[in-house]
């Protein structure tokens, strides 16, 4: 071997030695400084809500300040490409959920990909839920999708913006159950339960956290939970596939990806104190108060849940004949 090729060669492994002990070194301190979560959604909403239970537990377990920036708007896109653009640290943390695998599929060209992430570890998981009014004489499944069929075309269910995956777990549960129904978007929750408890809509599919309130007030009724079991919760609820829809399962969950250029050693580091804070037992009453289920997972075990919701919604999507943007 030539000797310079092999100066240049020694030099090469050398940085890598040294990259590799200083990546180690950081994990080893990280946290040392704030920790910022970007959340894609206003303050209040279910992703939000079940963000700052988590971080408020991973600033006093870690001693470091972990802090919300909300970027709500523009479909996940702009909140998104902040993250997978900022230096890869483990400083900037996006919380990744169900609506940003949906966006991958909603929308033909977006400015960050999937690849541009490192998905950590999920944080919380949340089942929706079909809704009645509490005044309706629909009490079971069985007794919605029965008058459906009675009175084809008479039925309208409610959901928040096309393509959300409120929206899309309405038109998988319009295909399984054989009904002929309207979906009706609305631009947000308080807007579907106004329509509802005023029989605008007779049905409606929102976020169990949304609306968990409602249900626990009776003022809305909820007829079954869209996990594969039931939400633990509202153990009374049945599933929908206990409920004569068998296979059907929409939920949706929220996660923490960094840039995809974060140094693994920095993404066990994160992930392991993910899985501290969300083991916590007053974080997972907290989160289960909310309408969710506290649990973390492998940055795999994520990165295989991304891909499974985009396979599953795509087709879907495709189905309903909702247009890419």
């Amino acid at each position: 071997m030539p000797r310079e090729l092999a100066r240049c060669l020694w030099r090469f492994i050398a940085a890598l030695c040294l990259f590799s002990s200083l990546s180690g070194h950081a994990a080893q301190d990280y946290p040392s400084r704030t920790v910022t979560i970007v959340v894609p959604y206003g303050p209040g909403g279910a992703g939000d809500l079940t963000a700052r239970v988590f971080a408020q537990k991973m600033t006093q377990q870690t001693k470091a300040s972990v802090i919300i920036l909300n970027r709500p708007g523009a479909g996940f896109v702009n909140s998104a490409t902040m993250v997978a653009h900022a230096k890869p640290d483990g400083y900037t943390i996006f919380l990744l959920g169900g609506g940003t695998a949906v966006a991958t599929q909603l929308f033909k060209r977006l400015p960050y990909t999937m690849s541009d992430f490192k998905h950590v570890s999920s944080i919380s998981s949340f089942d929706l839920v079909l809704l009645a009014n509490g005044q309706s004489h629909f009490r079971t499944v069985a007794d919605l999708i029965a008058y459906a069929k009675a009175h084809p075309g008479r039925v309208n269910i409610g959901t928040i913006a096309t393509g959300s995956t409120q929206n899309l777990a309405a038109d998988l549960f319009k295909s399984m159950a054989g009904i002929d129904a309207q979906i009706v978007p609305y631009d947000s929750t308080s807007q579907v339960v106004t329509a509802l408890r005023g029989g605008e809509i007779q049905a409606a599919f929102e976020i169990m956290p949304s609306v968990i309130g409602q249900i626990a007030s009776k003022s809305l009724i909820a007829l079954a939970a869209t996990g594969e079991k039931r939400f633990a919760g509202l153990p009374d609820v049945p599933t929908l596939g206990e409920s004569g829809l068998k296979g059907y399962e929409a939920t949706s969950w929220n996660g923490l990806s960094v840039p995809a250029g974060t140094p693994d050693a920095i993404v066990d580091a994160l992930a392991k104190h993910i899985a501290d804070a969300v083991s916590a037992p007053d974080v997972q009453k907290k989160l289960l108060d909310l309408g969710a289920e506290a649990h973390s997972s492998t940055p795999a075990e994520m990165t295989q849940r991304v891909q499974k919701d985009q396979d599953k919604w795509k087709v879907v999507i495709d189905r309903a004949g909702i247009p890419r943007q």
